[in-house]
């Protein structure tokens, strides 16, 4: 097999000869994205105002900060805000322990000869008690109750006579606090607007980006009270959550609410721009009762009620501007919109106020649910319910005449278009965990005698087990036999099921899955176009032709009239109305239950939970708050300590480095394999860590890896890097007049690659952090070789650009003054030149030379960043 070099024309034996080539004649930055043209809407402009509600000149600059003061109110001092911040919001401690902690302070100053009441906080209640003091991101909490109001008697149900109370927020406070967070100030749309990529192709990505926002505009942009507003969205969510399932009374159902404005990898990073907004009341009742159609209308009425009652504040400002301050200081003309609402499957049948198993964005009826059908709208809703009695209305287009959506309470609101995509529950959990991997395990069932089956099912375990280690792709020590499936177990094991039931199931089940895969996966990027959304239409079609094979087997002999598969086919639209569904999904206010509402109750008495949860929810948006504006006047630079030595003259200001780290940065042995990364949006790159594990020779690392030739190829690999020439290799060169390596090799068994790859793990600049690891003894255990991409033609982004390689080690050395990291790694080729037909995956193998593994040098900068976290 030969290697063609595309850009050169040349043809080369080995991959090891190509990417010595290519390292030195094509090795050069990935090439930026061309820049995007962008018009923004001609009316509602959000011009910035003045405080007298006039207009500002053009590129009227913003208020100054506030000034570096060094006020720390209601703190003492800097100390102060950290101890708080740390013992309440990071570390969670407990009031007692607190009190023990500044205790044991106190007696250690006495001991020290200085005043025991020299530590931050005199008591627990004290610290406390500061934090309450805080004004910045003040939101109080309040109650309304709601009652039945039909006619009771002695016979009436319980749940009739019961008053039910509902703690929420002021939602115009709260949304102008968030508007006014200088967190923002980078991630905010202040006008809807269409992007076109330099080939003129519209794209999708931030909710502002959509069709309609851009739809609502042009509806306010009527009224001419409101030219040269801001539309700001309002986006709501909300979902169940249980904190034990040990006691009783263990239901919450909060209520979240988030800015459209704000760009979807703020959303995901979870920096406070998503924020709990109400706690609804949950009836409960006997099991007389429970499933009856009275207390099922009951529980819905009571639902939208709510919800009405909690945006009541921002109706006023729907239709009359309100001046508020935005992140980047300029205040604004701020009209408010009923934005696009997050929820589950039967959150969102609550919503739509439709009967159970129908669609609630189209007539597709429940047992038919294959079948296209017109969408649902408001306008609709009021015809049908003005046609048609409560009898047809539910039989014949699935509508609970008794149930009015909260929305028909505020002007333009569609509460059937507001419904987004849900990824976590209609695509991971559902499609493919409750259905497609459930279906192969009934089809293996049916198939075969039980034992086979379970000799099957053990295989398919064994070769998820079995997975090579790469960069974000997580190992399943058991396959996949455990009993508690979260979301991202879901994600991870999508990864790798389809090489893993092939042969065990027909072609055509495979193909199946494999099509849902790349929906799946196109569905999840953070920026759309019209060739993406074509592939999605694509993916979709060819799904649907394949999961036949399902009925046909006789896994699904009804049909597939599936709520969350039928969900899918309104993904295309819902994309074009609002942007990427990854900003709008329910993984959002899924981690938002963890901080929002189950931490707050594990930190509770357990008895009146609730009102301390609402505490500490109101505490730590304030701690949130302050920090963003200490953060914004440049009082956080540097850590405690050494702010207080540089404060004193004690110390010089530590330099930063081009990426802004400072010399502090250690190795990444500790590190998970995957994890946020909280810079802002920058280049790529992949870094070795700053202390290497051990240093050696060429010779002595040759012998420990078995590669004879290694001195060799370091030899040859620094005469590539050092003198580039596209015609002449350092095949050509003697072995005499190769440059010799003059230095220690610095050996490391672990690599950090930086990447922009939004996600819900990535951190607020959609940057993410992989570990590649190449280390002798894993956790006490056996090596772990992380395998890599390898860039080989920058011309292409899929395989054709890419070759397979296992690292073998990390190391770096200094030649002529100048340091070059560098990988050994082991090549792998394809087999054939095209995807496997069946599973649309490369098929790999190790290269071998004389029966030996072919090995190879090459720059970290060659190394491709991957895109398996998210």
């Amino acid at each position: 097999m030969t290697y063609y070099c595309t850009p050169c024309k040349q043809t080369f034996p080995t991959h090891s000869g190509l990417t010595r080539h290519n390292t030195r004649c094509h090795q050069k930055p990935r090439p930026k994205a061309p820049r995007s043209t962008f018009r923004r809407h001609p009316s509602l402009t959000g011009a910035p105002h003045n405080v007298n509600d006039q207009p500002l000149p053009t590129a009227t600059p913003p208020p100054p900060p506030h000034p570096n003061d060094n006020d720390w109110t209601p703190f003492d001092d800097r100390p102060d805000f950290e101890f708080a911040q740390l013992a309440f919001e990071r570390m969670k401690i407990s009031t007692a322990n607190i009190n023990e902690l500044l205790t044991i302070w106190a007696a250690k100053n006495i001991t020290e000869g200085f005043e025991a009441n020299a530590s931050v906080f005199e008591n627990a209640n004290e610290m406390l008690a500061t934090i309450d003091a805080i004004e910045d991101g003040d939101a109080p909490w309040e109650s309304f109750t709601l009652r039945y109001t039909g006619p009771v008697d002695d016979t009436t149900p319980a749940w009739k006579r019961t008053d039910y109370t509902v703690y929420t927020r002021n939602s115009l406070t709260v949304m102008q606090n968030m508007l006014a967070s200088e967190d923002f100030v980078n991630s905010f749309d202040y006008a809807p607007y269409e992007e076109y990529t330099a080939k003129n192709k519209r794209t999708w990505s931030n909710l502002m980006s959509g069709d309609w926002a851009w739809k609502q505009a042009d509806k306010i942009a009527k009224d001419p009270r409101t030219h040269g507003s801001m539309l700001c969205p309002v986006i709501l969510g909300a979902d169940k959550t249980t904190v034990s399932v040990a006691t009783r009374n263990n239901e919450f159902h909060p209520v979240y609410i988030s800015c459209g404005n704000i760009h979807n990898t703020m959303r995901r990073a979870h920096r406070d721009a998503v924020v709990p907004i109400a706690f609804l009341a949950i009836p409960k009742t006997c099991r007389e009762h429970d499933d009856t159609d009275e207390f099922r209308l009951f529980r819905k009425q009571l639902y939208h009620a709510s919800l009405a009652h909690i945006l009541e504040p921002l109706r006023d400002a729907m239709t009359t501007p309100k001046l508020m301050r935005c992140p980047d200081r300029h205040l604004r003309r701020v009209v408010f919109e009923v934005g696009p609402f997050i929820a589950d499957y039967p959150e969102q049948v609550m919503l739509a106020g439709i009967v159970q198993g129908w669609c609630p964005k189209c007539l597709a009826r429940a047992d038919h649910l294959e079948d296209p059908r017109p969408r649902r709208s408001r306008e609709l809703d009021e015809i049908l319910h003005d046609t048609y009695n409560p009898a047809i209305l539910w039989h014949t287009w699935g509508v609970v005449a008794d149930v009015v959506p909260f929305t028909e309470n505020f002007p333009r609101a569609d509460i059937h278009e507001l419904l987004t995509p849900d990824l976590l529950h209609q695509m991971i959990k559902g499609t493919f965990k409750d259905h497609l991997v459930s279906w192969i395990e009934e089809y293996v069932s049916l198939t075969n005698t039980p034992s086979e089956a379970k000799r099957i099912m053990d295989d398919i375990d064994r070769r998820i087990a079995v997975v090579p280690s790469f960069p974000g792709l997580r190992q399943f020590p058991e396959g996949r036999n455990f009993k508690q499936w979260t979301g991202n177990d879901s994600k991870a094991l999508m990864k790798v099921f389809i090489p893993a039931i092939t042969g065990h199931v027909p072609d055509d089940m495979v193909k199946c899955i494999s099509a849902f895969m790349d929906f799946c996966y196109i569905a999840r990027r953070s920026s759309h176009d019209s060739d993406s959304l074509h592939s999605m239409e694509t993916s979709l079609s060819t799904f649907h032709q394949y999961r036949t094979i399902f009925e046909v087997e006789g896994v699904r002999p009804d049909g597939f009239s599936l709520p969350r598969q039928h969900a899918l086919a309104h993904y295309v639209r819902s994309i074009r109305l609002f942007g990427s569904p990854n900003g709008l999904c329910s993984s959002i206010t899924e981690s938002k239950h963890i901080t929002a509402v189950k931490e707050p109750w594990r930190r509770s008495s357990k008895n009146n939970a609730l009102c301390q949860i609402l505490v500490t929810n109101t505490r730590m948006s304030k701690l949130a708050a302050i920090r963003v504006r200490f953060g914004a006047q440049g009082m956080l630079k540097h850590d405690v300590l050494t702010a207080a030595r540089i404060a004193a003259g004690l110390e010089d200001p530590p330099e930063e480095d081009d990426m802004g780290t400072s010399d502090a940065e250690t190795s990444h042995d500790d590190e998970d394999d995957s994890q946020a990364c909280a810079e802002a949006r920058a280049e790529s790159y992949v870094s070795l860590g700053m202390r290497p594990a051990y240093t050696c020779t060429a010779e002595d690392l040759s012998q420990e890896l078995g590669i004879q030739d290694l001195p060799e190829h370091l030899r040859r690999f620094i005469w590539d890097q050092s003198y580039p020439d596209p015609y002449l290799t350092s095949e050509d060169i003697p072995h005499d007049s190769l440059p010799r390596l003059q230095t220690r090799l610095s050996v490391f068994h672990s690599a950090s690659a930086v990447f922009y790859a939004p996600s819900e793990l990535s951190g607020p600049g959609g940057m993410h952090r992989e570990i590649i690891r190449s280390t002798p003894c894993w956790r006490n255990g056996p090596p772990r070789y992380d395998t890599v991409l390898v860039q080989n033609n920058p011309e292409f982004d899929d395989m054709r650009g890419m070759l397979i390689a296992r690292v073998k080690r990390f190391i770096s050395f200094t030649h002529e003054k100048t340091r070059i990291p560098c990988a050994i790694v082991e090549w792998f080729v394809p087999v054939g030149n095209t995807p496997d037909p069946v599973t649309g995956m490369w098929i790999v193998k190790p290269e071998l030379k004389r029966g030996q593994r072919t090995t190879g040098i090459i720059h970290v900068d060659c190394i491709m960043y991957s895109s398996l976290s998210m």
